[in-house]
């Protein structure tokens, strides 16, 4: 169940340091809404990923993300094309164009299915702590004209999302629990088709704020159902939709696997190297935690690739160095990943030797993992 949180707006204030001064900007009646996105937003400060569509060739599919529906019905076709945007910063002279051309990302197809989620999900990251912001267009749709976004996705069954509805004249927010979803809340408000709107969300713990075009329609809300997941564009039905200026500042997370390898490296003095490889959602298999960070994300190899496939683990020796690769079971058996050991050697170390060393640290490794998904939590 979801509950206002009407203890939040006298915490807010109460610990409302100077950056008063920081809101001078934002009129009387926006102060309320500019100090919680200021909170909010300072609580995730610490990275921030904007998504740059003009990368993109037109009529591509962007990479980094997958295309998945939820409900019935086909996947969405998601593509670039160009739109004129309006820009983000008002023109210095009033002879200045008040908006231009830009690649944007659409959800074109058109199924008019009413249990019909199209989701663009972004593979690259998992969000915790977050502000999003994005700008977004209704375009056309003879049953629906939505645009949304889902967050904290654990898979297409299993999300919240943030929709405005064009149609409908409605911004809500609702939460699917193994493909059920909860009654929506938001009010009913003009929200004009064939123009650019701008939305926001943010993730703080257990609290989600939402809001539309700088305002927020409904008191900050309280939930424990997802702690973290994906983020993704969404539409409903046959709703032609735009995407553009999409923005997530946020807190970076620590992985359980990140969190293994600081573990087992203090705990083995003589182990000088651990890498644990994963699948991601396009099937790659690829470096998700490692003892020197810029090795994260970098792909696996032959060898990797082999130990996993024919689940044994494989002996290396180099000039220095020993290494173990070998399969990390869950405790299904199924293997699900690869652990890379490399090692100081004694003099005269056999292969059994190395074999026996890098023993208890593949059973600590794969004492945490229940399934491939906490890999990556």
């Amino acid at each position: 169940m979801f509950r206002f949180n009407s203890k939040f707006w006298e915490e807010a204030r109460n610990t409302l340091p100077q950056p008063w001064l920081l809101l001078g900007s934002c009129g009387m009646g926006k102060k309320v809404f500019c100090l919680l996105f200021a909170l909010f937003a300072d609580a995730a400060l610490g990275a921030e990923r904007a998504f740059d569509f003009s990368q993109f060739p037109l009529q591509s599919s962007p990479t980094g993300f997958v295309s998945q529906v939820s409900g019935a019905g086909k996947s969405g076709d998601w593509k670039i094309i160009e739109d004129e945007v309006p820009l983000a910063l008002a023109p210095l002279s009033p002879n200045a164009p008040k908006a231009g051309r830009r690649f944007v990302l659409a959800q074109l197809a058109q199924e008019t299915t009413d249990e019909h989620f199209p989701l663009l999900i972004f593979n690259g990251e998992t969000f915790g702590d977050f502000t999003l912001t994005t700008r977004f267009k209704c375009v056309s749709g003879s049953v629906d004209q939505m645009a949304g976004i889902a967050f904290r996705l654990q898979d297409e069954k299993n999300f919240y999302v943030v929709r405005a509805s064009s149609l409908g004249n409605s911004f809500r927010f609702y939460k699917v629990v193994n493909g059920e979803r909860s009654p929506p809340i938001g009010p009913q408000i003009k929200i004009p088709a064939g123009v650019w709107h701008e939305m926001s969300v943010a993730g703080q713990g257990n609290q989600i704020r939402c809001s539309l075009n700088g305002q927020e329609l409904f008191p900050v809300l309280t939930d424990n159902s997802f702690a973290a997941g994906k983020i993704a564009f969404w539409t409903k039905s046959d709703s032609v939709s735009y995407f553009a200026d999409t923005k997530i500042i946020y807190t970076p997370r620590v992985s359980l696997a990140q969190k293994i390898i600081t573990e087992m490296i203090e705990r083995y003095p003589r182990v000088i190297g651990l890498k644990i490889f994963a699948k991601n959602d396009a099937n790659e298999l690829r470096v998700i935690a490692s003892n020197h960070q810029n090795e994260v994300g970098e792909p696996g190899g032959k060898v990797e690739a082999t130990v996993l496939a024919k689940e044994a683990p494989y002996y290396a020796k180099g000039g220095e160095t020993v290494s173990v690769i070998t399969p990390l079971k869950d405790r299904n058996g199924d293997a699900n990943g690869v652990l890379r050991i490399i090692m100081k050697p004694f003099p005269g170390q056999t292969e059994r030797n190395v074999l026996a060393r890098a023993t208890p640290i593949v059973k600590a490794v794969e004492a945490r993992m229940v399934s491939a998904k906490d890999l990556t939590q």
